[in-house]
């Protein structure tokens, strides 16, 4: 067991009873509606591990990776594994430990580091700069990714994971998600590390270039973009939802897969279905699943 849950019944009634159920989606093709919310447990923490990196351009620059595989044995090829990208002014390492009381939804971030763990996947979390409290590089102007700090940390990530850096995890079989500033970063897994990943969930955030309303989604996505899920906040004032929607369309056009889930009560936050929707999908397109 990876994760402890501390139930605490008059505390989570409180957090949980002012919250609005969800409505129907209004939006088109394969939205679904965001559903029943979490009850029950009031602190969620996760077990962790953590590698320092020396990354960057030139290669002396130290980045944190927290990570954890399941327990159990692995399989033959090694475990799948899900690269999260935390938001902005918000450090990895948070991520693996929430309450309730947290805001933004935090505690679903954990919630969903949990529900990876217990559906098999090997979870990592790696840091942003300055440890966690800045920003990702993805949609940074006038800044080239090809060249950004960031892109030698994932391509270092990669390497490590071959090497067994981060335990018995198998390369073929890696999925990319993130909320926010980490949901542009993990569209930009399909733009710039193409190959690399099987499928993405893209919270509150859009097309990996995109910053909050300023939004443009190129005609030509790559033929090989993953399976995406979408997860987002209807009346979200950080990332509008209509960003989201052009990225969305332009897969469906090209034949990608995707799924859409629509909070209508939810602002700029991880959704209480993240857990489920991000394991089911993540399974759904593992190409190593049995």
């Amino acid at each position: 067991m990876r994760c402890w849950r501390i139930a605490v019944a008059a505390l989570a009634l409180a957090t949980t009873t002012a919250v609005v159920p969800a409505g129907p989606a209004a939006a088109t093709g394969d939205a679904q509606t965001a559903g029943s919310r979490s009850r029950g447990s009031f602190s969620l923490t996760c077990e962790r591990r953590t590698e320092t990196l020396l990354t960057g351009v030139t290669g002396l620059a130290p980045r944190q990776v927290h990570w954890q595989v399941p327990t159990g044995t692995p399989p033959a090829g090694g475990w799948p594994a899900v690269v999260m990208f935390s938001p902005s002014l918000y450090s990895a390492e948070l991520a693996w430990s929430a309450t309730r009381l947290l805001p933004a939804g935090a505690y679903y971030q954990t919630a969903t580091i949990k529900a990876l763990l217990d559906g098999g996947f090997a979870v990592l979390t790696p840091e942003s700069h300055l440890a966690g409290f800045t920003f990702w590089d993805t949609n940074v102007p006038g800044l080239d990714y090809s060249i950004a700090p960031d892109r030698h940390f994932v391509d270092d990530i990669l390497d490590e994971i071959d090497e067994g850096t981060f335990g018995p995890i198998d390369p073929g079989r890696l999925a990319a998600t993130g909320m926010s500033s980490g949901g542009y970063m993990a569209s930009r897994m399909a733009v710039s590390h193409g190959g690399e990943f099987q499928a993405l969930a893209i919270q509150s955030a859009s097309y990996a270039t995109c910053a909050g309303p300023l939004c443009h989604v190129p005609g030509d996505l790559p033929d090989d973009h993953p399976p995406t899920l979408f997860l987002h906040g209807r009346i979200d004032p950080v990332v509008p939802v209509v960003t989201m929607y052009p990225y969305r369309d332009r897969l469906d056009a090209q034949g990608t897969p995707t799924r859409t889930v629509v909070d209508p009560w939810a602002l700029h936050a991880f959704l209480p279905v993240a857990p489920g929707e991000i394991v089911a999908w993540f399974r759904a397109h593992d190409p190593g699943a049995a």
